[in-house]
């Protein structure tokens, strides 16, 4: 990736999430073009990331990066002008609304203003990737990179291939998301809700279930994450918490599947109701 350092990467977009995509870009010591098809709305993003957030955040020690604000901010221009936007830039960060409709448009008209060897990438949360570039004629080098919001704040981004992504492409956009001090996870085939999501909707689900049934209020649904599993799995995550779940040391995730196996084998005898512990046993 130090080949690629000075590179431009032009984002598309200037709302929340394009102007924190140029802040961790920037941050990083990649030139960033930021575009908007609204006159003026890209350079009023600028006055905002630099007199609102970056100054302040270099004030209160928390700037990203080894480089001042100052350093920062000579990497970041705006541009109203698409073709002009693009120049140079080897990776396209796009982040308009979560509409399929204009992320197809805005794809079909970089795709005619870049050269082949150009890595197209959608901030899209919910989208497939086979959707957001339907109109893109050379799909190879499409992705998705999926922030959390805000991605300065919160480092995961889940890469998503395209079904004709290419490995190398992935590989690129891992090396710069890594470069830059996000924190990439590779999906390795497209799937609704991505990885983030289908997780966080099965807490939301579960939790939702359990206060309508009366089992628990809201206020102590949301003690059981914010002081129990939330702490823990801000540190580790379920599988690894599994792993090291260990009595006397002999606990790893294959003997937790055998034993919850037999558990449910025995419950299923007595005839109790078992769906909560899901499929666990199957991956034995």
């Amino acid at each position: 990736m130090s080949s690629l350092k000075g590179k431009i990467i032009t984002v598309v977009g200037s709302g929340l999430i394009g102007r924190s995509w140029a802040m961790v870009f920037m941050s990083g010591g990649y030139m960033v073009n930021i575009y908007d098809n609204i006159p003026g709305q890209a350079s009023g993003a600028i006055t905002e990331i630099s007199r609102k957030q970056i100054e302040e955040l270099q004030q209160a020690k928390m700037l990203r990066g080894n480089l001042t604000a100052a350093e920062q901010l000579s990497l970041l221009s705006s541009h109203d002008d698409l073709l002009q936007a693009l120049e140079g830039a080897f990776f396209v960060q796009e982040c308009v609304f979560e509409d399929l409709e204009a992320k197809q448009t805005v794809f079909h008209e970089v795709e005619n203003l870049v050269t082949e060897s150009v890595i197209l990438s959608s901030s899209t949360s919910c989208l497939m990737p086979s959707n957001v570039f339907s109109r893109v004629q050379n799909r190879t080098r499409c992705i998705i990179s999926h922030p959390v919001n805000p991605p300065y704040y919160v480092r995961l981004v889940e890469l998503v291939p395209h079904p004709e992504t290419l490995p190398a492409v992935m590989d690129v956009a891992y090396s710069l998301m890594t470069d830059v001090g996000q924190a990439p996870v590779r999906l390795r085939k497209e799937i609704d809700g991505f990885a983030l999501n289908r997780v966080q909707y099965a807490i939301i689900a579960e939790s939702w279930r359990l206060v309508q049934d009366g089992v628990i209020s809201v206020k102590d649904i949301d003690l059981v994450m914010s002081e129990g599993l939330g702490m823990r799995y801000a540190f580790i995550g379920p599988i690894e918490t599994m792993h090291l779940n260990a009595p006397e040391g002999k606990f790893c995730f294959h003997y937790a599947c055998k034993k919850i196996g037999a558990v449910l084998g025995a419950a299923k005898k007595q005839s109790v109701k078992t769906s909560y512990c899901f499929d666990y046993i199957h991956l034995t």
